[in-house]
């Protein structure tokens, strides 16, 4: 019983993370087709701000002593993380092929890993050195230094790969007080209340295209954090993460089908990398906490 139970659990978990993968797809396809028609901060706010109507009846239920002021200052401070790495993603997107971003987005975990050794001081095994070290050949072979030209789109992602990377360290601390709901609400209202003045220093008049296209990537974002919750909540990180690896393949096509992007084998070589590193690194997680050993 217990058996089918957890085979029940982890094919649901495994349609919830690939339901969250077509989700995050979509919000690349719908904001590349932006084409930088608005500025990066802009965009990112107006995405954000649609994002917390959504959360509207959430948050007239918390008060600021549900909030606390320890969570507070971890919620602030992960705004600042999380809306500079929305802020350089836009932009990357603006500037890259859809499968580079996709490719070089896939560093994020990698530089989780880096931080919880930095910051929290947790103990890094050979296998995870070698994992890193796989991941950063991976990058090297998207970017290929010195036989291509980089632009600032490249440093764009890689920056907002590691802003992102500080906003789930961060996360961790919350989720041993906070629900995954009052996470993602309050991550949006922050996010929304820490990009103003940016967007509003840069701010032009959007089209009526613009807005639909930014309320159906709020849309598509805040469902694809839904489903990638759920996911989690049903199945085990190493059953369900490689499903999200199906992304570099769906915005391979993307590119090629809707923005006539050609592949380079290079992006698809080094993304693969960076997909072994992080399945060794959330294989070696299991087994860690499993075994109670790093």
């Amino acid at each position: 019983m217990q058996i089918e139970w957890f085979k029940k659990n982890t094919s649901f978990g495994m349609l919830f993370m690939l339901g969250s993968g077509l989700c995050f797809v979509a919000v690349i396809g719908l904001v590349k087709n932006l084409d930088g028609a608005l500025p990066a901060a802009q965009a990112s706010f107006i995405r954000y701000f649609i994002g917390a109507i959504f959360f509207i009846p959430y948050f007239s239920r918390v008060s600021a002593i549900q909030l606390g002021k320890s969570n507070f200052w971890r919620y602030f401070v992960r705004s600042i993380f999380h809306s500079l790495g929305v802020v350089f993603w836009f932009y990357a997107m603006s500037q890259l092929p859809v499968a580079e971003v996709t490719a070089i987005g896939y560093m994020t975990p990698v530089f989780v890993t880096l931080g919880a050794v930095i910051f929290f001081k947790e103990k890094i095994s050979f296998w995870r050195i070698g994992a890193i070290i796989l991941a950063f050949l991976g990058v090297l072979l998207i970017l290929r230094p010195g036989f291509q030209n980089l632009v600032f789109g490249h440093a764009a992602q890689i920056s907002a790969t590691m802003f992102f990377a500080g906003s789930y360290l961060l996360v961790k601390e919350l989720t041993r007080t906070e629900s995954a709901t009052a996470i993602v609400a309050m991550m949006t209202l922050f996010v929304t209340i820490a990009l103003a003045p940016l967007a509003f220093i840069v701010w032009v008049p959007p089209s009526l295209m613009d807005i639909i296209s930014l309320v159906f990537v709020a849309l598509f974002a805040t469902l694809g954090h839904f489903f990638m919750t759920k996911a989690l909540a049903l199945a085990p990180l190493v059953v369900v993460q490689p499903v999200t690896f199906l992304q570099l393949v769906w915005a391979t096509l993307l590119g090629i089908l809707v923005f006539g992007e050609g592949v380079d084998p290079f992006v698809v070589i080094g993304g693969g990398l960076i997909i072994v590193s992080i399945t060794l690194i959330s294989y070696r997680e299991t087994i860690r906490k499993t075994n109670g050993r790093s």
